[in-house]
């Protein structure tokens, strides 16, 4: 019986429902009140993490406007954003931080160069340490916080990353607009270019000289006369184009002026030369070529001289970039003068006018010129029967490229108005030589001319009761510029406004070189087969025919920087202009 009522009172006890609820309650509750706090501790870490993203966002995003002082820039960040304890740690290896025994956030500042190519894998395009820089990575690294889990675990590493880049550009060129203009000698030069006469005052020539033209309106304007259906700017400067339709083209752009407009039409009617030339030879927008057309950069003005442009075109144009012009009698106190020029291509193709980051370069082309001028000798008497007949000036230069890289932009705060553009600028070296050469390989680049002794000056000497007429003096001279290290040429906002021209050196070096070309003369007399000595007549001669030379230094001076100066080199020096510059935005790119 009693065994029976154990029985039942079980039976009762299991199929008992009351108080279910309490009695899984108090075996559920810790396992749930662990999951919960589980489930705050990781919603709050993820929102943590969300907001250390967030603050790293900025921080790259501040670091990149302020790419010289990154790491200041990161810190400033963080301390005004309820992060003041941070620091930098390891941003000259580039190996992410790790959070110290001490809980104290550790943030690691990468300086390197991103690269916006869609053909470069996005995990690609951040290469650290790379210059020029123009991005930042910045990496934070911080121990969460737990508000139950501290108790069971250790707080996990909350770790986020961000790049942000800025595009910094700045549109420049290297080359000489004309300060001094010679009509006569421009005449002969782009007439012998474009293949026809031209007829130009000095007037003209100032005009185009002076003027300033919109790159990219002439490119719409180029566009619309060519009938393009481009659709961006990079798309235009792949088409070709004769010089006489960049001539008609610039003739229609605002800014070259009245007089500008008509000399433009006068060199478009006579240029016969068909040649077309790739227009990216001439200007490279860089990332402003993805533009539009009619679309213009914000702040960036990309202006050109009207006169550069033609002339970097008519040497292209030229098939065998080459011209010789007879100068005649023009040049004061010569003769006869006689001008050749020979234009080699510019090292990678490099454009006259260019837009880019930190980093482009811009050079000139490699340039030969040969100029060979008779002076009078007016059969002047030296004495003991010598006369000087004629004295010839046979001068050989070659100036190798000139070299300007965008070295860096600055943007400190304050704005636009306060951007500073440096340009490394190195001059390409000049040398001289007063001798003859092979005509041949005169506009032959791939090797070095060969020279030999030249015929300077002729004599006639009266022995007794004979008279050598035309005894030849021969003689060789040479000399070099050497100011070839990079210069650090600064532009301000102000030089960049109006657009100054800053050169290497403020030093005559043509007339330094010429100088030295004379007094360094060596000459020999060559008797015409007689088999006589008349090595003693260089006593008298050399005097003689040193004054003639040193007398006519000046106006051969100013013809040599001229003739140069029409094709954008000067001996020894190099010119550089920025007509424009932008900071950009820095944004974020990972």
């Amino acid at each position: 019986m009693h065994q029976h009522s154990i029985l039942r009172d079980i039976r009762r006890f299991v199929c008992d429902r009351r108080a279910n609820f309490a009695v899984m309650t108090a075996i559920t509750a810790p396992l749930a009140i662990t999951l919960a706090a589980f489930a705050v501790d990781e919603g709050s870490l993820y929102t943590e993490r969300r907001a250390a993203q967030s603050l790293v966002d900025i921080a790259a995003i501040t670091a990149a406007a302020n790419i010289g002082n990154a790491e200041g820039a990161v810190l400033a960040t963080f301390a005004d954003n309820g992060l003041p304890s941070a620091v930098v740690q390891g941003a000259s290896s580039g190996q992410p931080a790790s959070a110290s025994k001490d809980d104290i956030p550790m943030a690691t500042v990468v300086r390197g160069h991103y690269t916006p190519d869609p053909a470069v894998a996005a995990a690609s395009r951040f290469v650290p340490e790379a210059q020029p820089y123009n991005a930042v990575k910045v990496t934070l690294r911080k121990k969460g916080t737990l508000f139950f889990g501290s108790a069971i675990m250790d707080a996990p590493t909350i770790s986020t990353t961000a790049i942000a880049s800025t595009r910094a550009q700045a549109a420049f060129s290297v080359g000489s607009r004309l300060a001094k203009v010679d009509g006569g000698i421009l005449n002969a030069l782009l007439g012998g270019l474009i293949g026809g006469s031209l007829s130009l005052s000095v007037m003209d020539y100032n005009a185009l000289a002076a003027a300033d033209v919109s790159a990219l309106s002439f490119l719409d304007t180029l566009a619309v006369q060519q009938h393009l259906t481009a659709a961006t700017y990079a798309d235009v400067l792949q088409s070709k184009a004769t010089v006489g339709q960049i001539a008609t083209a610039l003739a229609n752009t605002g800014g070259v002026g009245q007089a500008g407009k008509l000399a433009l039409q006068a060199i478009a009617a006579r240029s016969a030369v068909d040649a077309k030339i790739p227009l990216s030879k001439v200007i490279d927008l860089g990332s402003v070529g993805r533009l539009g057309l009619g679309q213009r950069p914000a702040g960036l003005p990309v202006d050109a001289s009207a006169l550069g442009l033609l002339t970097a075109a008519a040497t292209l144009a030229n098939g065998s970039h080459q011209v010789e012009v007879d100068l005649g009698a023009t040049v004061p106190g010569l003769l006869s003068t006689t001008v050749a020029v020979a234009i080699g291509e510019p090292p990678q193709s490099s454009p006259w006018l260019t837009v880019g980051e930190a980093g482009t370069v811009v050079r000139t082309a490699q340039t030969r010129l040969r100029l060979k001028a008779t002076i009078g000798g007016g059969a002047s008497n030296l004495g003991g029967g010598i006369k000087l007949l004629s004295v010839t000036l046979p001068l050989h230069v070659e100036v190798a490229s000139a070299e300007a890289r965008l070295a860096d932009i600055t943007c400190p705060a304050g704005g636009q108005g306060n951007t500073r553009v440096s340009i490394a600028v190195r001059p390409g070296i000049a040398s001289l030589r007063l001798a003859e050469s092979d005509a041949a390989g005169f506009a032959d680049f791939s090797k070095p001319q060969s020279f030999h002794d030249a015929r300077i000056a002729e004599v006639s000497l009266k022995l007794l009761f004979l008279t050598l007429d035309l005894l030849g003096v021969d003689g060789s001279a040479s000399a070099a510029s050497t100011n070839t290290s990079p210069t650090m040429l600064t532009f301000d906002s102000g030089d960049i406004a109006n657009k100054t021209v800053k050169s290497t050196s403020t030093q005559n070096i043509t007339e330094t070189l010429t100088v030295s070309l004379i007094k360094d003369l060596s000459l020999s007399v060559n008797a015409l087969g007689l088999g006589l000595d008349v090595t003693e007549l260089l006593g008298t001669v050399k005097p003689a025919v040193v004054t003639l030379l040193e007398s006519i230094t000046e106006p051969v001076d100013i013809l040599l920087d001229n003739v140069l100066a029409a094709f954008g080199v000067r001996l020894g020096e190099a010119d550089v202009r920025v007509t424009g510059a932008t900071c950009g935005r820095a944004l974020l790119v990972q």
